[in-house]
């Protein structure tokens, strides 16, 4: 016999006898549910005065049975054998009793949004026993504005051949259209995006503006945008239970499957809020991780990247947890994320082991080459900045190169080096490193110490800005913070203002002057000459044995 889901404590054995009998019970595909059902579950529940629900698939087989309190019912985790395709329902109708009279609550139609079941009942107990209304509801297909459900007529117990199962058929053919309509343009995941900050609004705005940046660069399609903000986060859900169904809710009418949260999210935490909701849960450090494996090209970034992401998923390997289902896989599980679930910590160990023996040997061949270069009195500029600042541009553009460019953040991964000859015949090396960013993964400059390292080796920093930001300044602070931790903040460096062409001239005249910078447009080999000057009074004395 199946198992009842719920607290069976106190019940008598004929009782449970009768619940459990339940599962031999069909419903015919033009009934919601049949009035005999109906008046032996109402029957059943005033007799144990708890209320009783029934999860019935579109085979009219009763797939649980669940036991409640006076107050409600606990729908169990279905999602092992009903899965949720886009664009589908359930194939689940939840039918429970109530026995104060109350009609469907806020919680049912939450629990029929969420959970993208087919219908929602509820069957009025009468105080002798006997079915009174039933009150019912179901998805409503519609546009990303409109309520997720209806509410339809009540029902007596004589009016439950509603032709149900052709009902939900031309729902999901509805749903289908309207999911087909929102992704008409879309070629990868859509998501929503959600912060919940105890910063002021300006400063968590920018966050978020940056994450809506780096989605964009990993290909996924914006469907919104949510901020909270709160005096104290929540430890579990980083907000309550009732805003974090919300807004599951609007991702749902909006056809995103993927929810990005803009602030770090513990292991207990995307336990919590993926028990809660189904759907893909990533935060911004696990985009960033994605990004960068789209991004490695070479052998030595693929390494790096594999080693930040396995650091990242090792607290987060739980057996058997939805949470890790939705670890996996597409956006946020690119790389080893792609992997089996059932693999152990212990493997993960064992090859975050053997990467980081893989690195190490970078690191000594990247010593030996430097070491060569010291030997050859060849001076080093390192170009950083913050990502999408334009690094790459100045390279190509100063060393007629050809490195990607893309408006895009983390466009470039893996380091270039160019040598660079000056009018004064002074030759030096020139190179592109990984673009920085706020609140950067402290596992990826950990795995990113091998390229990291040849900033050691420059002897100038050439830091590229982009004036065009609105939030430059910040982006300086960020970089500079970054360096320091890094140990690199001993080193000479230059502020470059770039992409002057689109500030106002007297305001990167002022700005230049007030930062000590030098202003150009790297896109535009003309404007390069003062820099070309900085940079050669400055390596000069270095380039004399």
């Amino acid at each position: 016999m199946k198992k009842l889901f719920g607290n069976t404590l106190g019940l008598k054995p004929s009782q449970l006898k009768k619940l459990e009998n339940l599962y031999r019970r069909r419903v015919p595909p033009e009934f919601l549910i049949t009035p005999e059902l109906t008046r032996d579950l109402a029957r059943l529940s005033e007799d144990i005065r708890r209320q009783i629900g029934l999860l019935i698939n579109r085979s009219g087989h009763v797939a649980y049975v669940l036991l409640g309190d006076r107050q409600g019912i606990l729908i169990p985790d279905t999602s092992a054998a009903y899965r949720v395709a886009p664009g589908r329902l359930r194939g689940l109708r939840c039918i429970h009793t109530h026995l104060h009279k109350e009609q469907l609550t806020s919680d049912d139609l939450t629990d029929l949004a969420l959970l993208r079941l087919d219908a929602m009942a509820v069957v009025e107990v009468a105080e002798n026993g006997l079915p009174a209304s039933i009150h019912w509801a179901h998805i409503l297909p519609g546009g990303p504005d409109e309520q997720p459900y209806q509410v339809e007529a009540t029902l007596s117990i004589n009016q439950l051949n509603i032709d149900y199962l052709r009902m939900v058929q031309a729902l999901e053919t509805e749903l289908a259209r309207n999911r087909a309509m929102l992704t008409a343009d879309q070629k990868e995941e859509r998501a929503l995006l959600v912060s919940v900050s105890t910063a002021p609004r300006r400063i968590a705005m920018n966050s978020l503006t940056e994450l809506q940046e780096l989605a964009r660069s990993g290909n996924i399609d914006v469907a919104g945008v949510v901020l909270q903000q709160r005096t104290r986060i929540d430890p579990r859900f980083l907000m309550g239970k009732g805003k974090l169904h919300e807004i599951a809710i609007m991702a749902l009418q909006k056809g995103a499957d993927l929810l990005i949260f803009d602030q770090e999210l513990n292991p207990s935490q995307i336990r919590s809020i993926t028990d809660q909701i189904e759907l893909k849960v990533i935060d911004r450090t696990q985009l960033i991780l994605d990004i960068f494996a789209q991004r490695a090209r070479t052998r030595e970034g693929k390494l790096q990247v594999e080693l930040a992401q396995l650091k990242y998923l090792l607290p987060r390997l739980v057996t058997k947890n939805t949470a890790m289902s939705r670890l996996t896989g597409g956006i946020g599980g690119r790389g080893p994320g792609e992997t089996k679930l059932e693999i152990n910590r212990r493997r993960v160990r064992d090859r975050i082991g053997l990467l980081e023996k893989s690195l190490a040997s970078v690191q000594k061949h990247r010593r030996q080459q430097r070491s060569q270069r010291d030997k050859k009195k060849v001076p080093v500029i390192s170009i950083i900045g913050y990502t999408n600042a334009g690094k790459s541009t100045l390279l190509n553009t100063l060393t007629h190169s050809q490195v990607l460019v893309e408006n895009k953040l983390f466009a470039t991964l893996d380091p270039s080096s160019r040598r660079l000859r000056f009018p004064r015949d002074l030759e030096v090396i020139i190179t592109d490193t990984v673009g920085f960013i706020e609140n950067l993964p402290q596992d990826l400059l950990v795995a990113f110490r091998a390229t990291l390292e040849e900033l050691e080796s420059a002897d100038i920093l050439l830091h590229v800005i982009d004036l065009s930001n609105p939030r430059f300044a910040a982006q300086i602070e960020s970089v500079e913070e970054i360096l320091t931790q890094l140990n690199l903040h001993h080193i000479p460096s230059i502020r470059l203002l770039n992409k002057i062409d689109l500030v106002d001239p007297q305001a990167v005249e002022n700005l230049s002057h007030s930062l000590n910078a030098v202003a150009v447009c790297a896109k535009d080999r003309s404007t390069l000459n003062r820099l070309i000057e900085r940079l050669q009074e400055t390596i000069a004395p270095l380039s004399v044995s």
